[in-house]
């Protein structure tokens, strides 16, 4: 292998799956020694990359905008455009717009034979049956989540009945008939799962629940995928 290709494998190595990397787990994925990656990471720091850590640690690559953009294969670009197809598809107003401006720009920075690709790519996909439409907005939802912040909101259920919840925003889920937001229910002191297009009134209270979004989500869908499994097994019986 050259030392270029070997340099690109490397970056792609760090760029792929959980960080830090240690030295001995890049060392395996390329087959090369310990030595010879240091010595590749110290080599592409000096190209311009960005890459944080030390030996015995491990190394994350941060991404850095004078390095070249990564390419695709044409099996990757494939499932891209699907993906982003799907999110034009499903997704609510702001992230349709946003998949739209991704295939665009990926259109004009692509080579011309994968640009020709995507602009004919084999795979698509269509709803004829939209989800149903939210009735907040979406992108606050988003951004309340991510900050890790509580909100409240009045929500109509399946039966009619009204009530006002106040929630730990954990995940939104985009389904085949309705997109759903995975919390944690300051009433119920549980678990609940509620639809976009139920909700009214949404607003973000000034209260963090930073940084437990994550293990409260893992214990949300460790808890619904038990519950599934478990009617799986009382339809087999």
């Amino acid at each position: 292998m050259s030392r270029t290709a070997r340099l690109f494998q490397l970056m792609q190595a760090l760029r792929s799956g959980p960080s830090p990397k240690t030295s001995g787990q890049l060392a395996q994925d390329l087959g090369v020694s310990p030595r010879t990656v240091h010595r590749d990471i110290e080599s592409l720091r000096g190209l311009g990359a960005v890459i944080d850590g030390e030996a015995g640690f491990g190394f994350t690559l941060i991404e850095d905008a004078t390095l070249p953009p990564l390419g695709f294969t044409d099996d990757e670009l494939e499932a891209l455009v699907l993906g982003l197809r799907e999110v034009q598809a499903i997704g609510d107003p702001g992230l349709s717009d946003a998949a739209g401006n991704v295939l665009r720009k990926l259109q004009g920075r692509l080579p011309q034979r994968q640009s020709h690709r995507l602009s004919h790519a084999v795979l698509t996909a269509t709803r004829f049956d939209r989800p149903a439409k939210p009735t907040i907005a979406v992108a606050d939802l988003r951004q309340a989540t991510w900050d890790e912040r509580t909100i409240e909101f009045a929500y109509t259920d399946a039966k009619g009945d009204d009530t006002r919840r106040k929630v730990n925003p954990l995940s939104i889920v985009y389904m085949d008939r309705a997109s759903v937001l995975i919390s944690w229910c300051h009433l119920r002191q549980d678990f609940r799962v509620f639809r976009l297009d139920r909700i009214r009134e949404m607003s973000v209270v000034d209260e963090s629940f930073r940084p437990n979004r994550i293990p409260l989500l893992r214990e949300a869908l460790a808890r619904i995928r038990a519950e599934h499994e478990a009617k799986d097994r009382e339809g087999e019986s």
